[in-house]
């Protein structure tokens, strides 16, 4: 059985985008990216909404006229290993890209349950709109936030507003380039929940 877990870069006023949908503000320097790397080893599988899933193809192969680096290449190796849920009504299953990828229509509280239940490692479900319900549900048990030095002053929020959790920080560092990453776990999770 796996653990849910909800990873954000976000700015200091607590937005994964700006105003206008703009989240190039946490582009991540070579040492934030490693991090990126290494934690990865520990996840089994990804739940994406539909645009970060879209996004998410530039791992699939090294594009022409690039060369990636290896950090780049290790990461694509990792991204291409995981089971992928791609959470989306609009996506159709030809668009649903390799055999360890699959679709859900409807995201439920169930199938987020059912997805942890049979995953071998850590499940990372990203994205503030596809994470929200499962934060309110309390179903995640990490929250990783790398915070970036801006402020925003609106946007879309990482946290939905109405959650109310406790948490307890287990693990924090300072990048070079000024990011912080804070790894929250939550005091209780409720694998139960509530729909």
């Amino acid at each position: 059985m796996g653990t849910l877990s909800y990873a954000a870069t976000i700015s200091i006023d607590g937005y994964a985008a700006g105003p206008d949908g703009d989240f190039q503000f946490g582009a991540p320097s070579e040492q934030v990216f490693r991090f990126h790397v290494e934690r990865m080893a520990a996840i089994s599988t990804e739940i994406l909404g539909r645009r970060t899933y879209e996004l998410m193809h530039y791992w699939e192969a090294e594009p022409e006229g690039e060369v990636w680096g290896d950090d780049e290449r290790e990461f694509a190796r990792l991204w291409q290993g995981l089971d992928v849920v791609a959470a989306s009504s609009s996506l159709t299953s030809d668009e649903v890209t390799r055999e360890n990828h699959r679709l859900v229509t409807q995201l439920t509280l169930d199938e987020i349950r059912r997805i942890t239940q049979h995953a071998s490692g850590e499940v990372e479900i990203f994205g503030p709109t596809t994470a929200a319900p499962a934060i309110r549900a309390g179903l995640v048990r990490d929250f990783r936030f790398f915070i970036v030095p801006v402020i925003l002053g609106g946007g879309l929020r990482a946290l939905p507003e109405d959650a109310r959790l406790d948490l307890r920080l287990i693990e924090s560092r300072v990048f070079e380039n000024g990011f912080t990453m804070l790894h929250y776990q939550a005091a209780r999770v409720d694998p139960a929940g509530a729909e």
